[in-house]
């Protein structure tokens, strides 16, 4: 159950980064709903994880996969460089969330 807590949790924060990013460029009450809104359930959700996982442990997935997610829907979405660097990057994000994940 915590695991699906920490999935919510960056779920959601990517929702909010989502708005984050149409807020700072036009703002509206949909962006800002989505700004506040996403966040607002992303630290809720992840404070729900806590009661089944390791803060530490959840604490650093959930960064690691709103960091991966955010980098990523940024490159695709609103025209973000592409560059190798950033690629390599989110890949070894990913491979230290699922690391994290594997010895929890």
């Amino acid at each position: 159950m915590g695991w699906l807590y920490v999935f919510l949790a960056a779920a959601s924060e990517l929702v909010g980064v989502t708005g984050l990013t149409k807020y700072s460029k036009k703002k509206t009450l949909f962006s800002f709903l989505l700004y506040y809104g996403g966040f607002g359930l992303s630290f809720y959700f992840l404070y729900q994880s806590f009661r089944f996982l390791q803060v530490s442990t959840a604490y650093a997935v959930w960064i690691g996969i709103g960091t991966a997610g955010a980098v990523l829907i940024n490159m695709i979405f609103f025209n973000e460089s592409k560059s190798p660097g950033k690629i390599i990057s989110v890949i070894l994000i990913v491979i230290g969330v699922v690391g994290l994940k594997y010895v929890s």
